[in-house]
């Protein structure tokens, strides 16, 4: 399914199963398909899916102006989405970028979230400081993808320590979500991290009690950064249910679907 968007740009968007809408959301450089068959085929049995390629990424068309990758401009596009479908509100669920926007989304649209599964996902940065730091590595990111190329910037991308525990997965996994990744455009993938990258994006560590529906945050073990995020998390937020996942690192649902399915699918039966 493609939804027009307000500017006249296409969303790339997969619909799947029946029930309670579940909106998903996934990370920086990601797509439809880079939560893979298992894990939508396994939701699509207790939800209808709804399943975005965000703009500039997988089947979606692109921008090319930083300022269309803000917080508040993704999240419109989301909406826009669900009054597409006639859904006045749905579960969101989000991977680390798409775990940031999905968080934004019930602070910002708090009447369009029923429910909130976030996935190694932040707040952002607390302070000025470090999100100033940010917003300069980030700069130079998105000038390496447009000099260097999505080759070079993808195997630098998939070398990050923070992805360390994939490599764990078998050979054929690691080849399709390289291939996966080459599909999106380097001046999207520059603008998009000018426009929503960790420093560009607000922080909403404030905000966190203004969150008042359940929320279940999701973190691998072994990824120590970000399941210190959640704790943090947690404990500012009203209705938090934190699920540290074993054998996993940053990517949980691909390094342990089977974990991560049945932590949102009870989450999704809780009344």
């Amino acid at each position: 399914m493609l939804v027009t968007l307000r500017d006249g740009l296409k969303l790339h968007v997969r619909i799947e199963g029946s029930g309670d809408p579940l909106v998903m959301l996934h990370g920086f450089t990601g797509s439809v398909e880079a939560w893979g068959e298992e894990v939508l085929a396994g939701l699509a049995q207790a939800y209808q899916i709804i399943v975005v390629d965000l703009l500039g990424h997988g089947e979606s068309q692109a921008a090319c102006e930083a300022e269309r990758y803000q917080v508040e401009e993704l999240l419109r596009d989301v909406v826009q989405v669900l009054d597409a479908m006639a859904v006045d509100r749905a579960d969101w669920l989000g991977y680390s970028m798409g775990g940031r926007l999905a968080l934004a989304g019930a602070v910002l649209h708090p009447d369009r979230v029923s429910r909130l599964i976030l996935e190694s996902a932040s707040p952002g940065l607390a302070g000025e400081n470090e999100r100033r730091a940010r917003r300069r590595a980030d700069e130079a990111l998105a000038e390496g993808i447009r000099l260097g190329g999505m080759e070079e910037f993808v195997d630098h991308w998939m070398g990050l320590p923070l992805f360390a525990s994939q490599g764990k997965l078998p050979d054929k996994v690691l080849k399709e979500a390289r291939e996966r990744r080459l599909k999106n455009r380097p001046d999207a993938l520059a603008a998009c991290l000018r426009g929503m990258g960790t420093g560009a994006q607000p922080s909403f560590w404030d905000r966190l009690g203004e969150v008042k529906v359940p929320t279940l945050l999701l973190a691998g073990e072994e990824d120590a950064k970000f399941s210190d995020i959640a704790r943090r998390m947690a404990e500012a937020m009203p209705r938090a249910t934190l699920r540290v996942i074993p054998r996993a690192g940053h990517t949980v649902h691909l390094e342990n679907p089977f974990a991560w399915l049945a932590a949102v699918r009870t989450m999704g039966s809780d009344p």
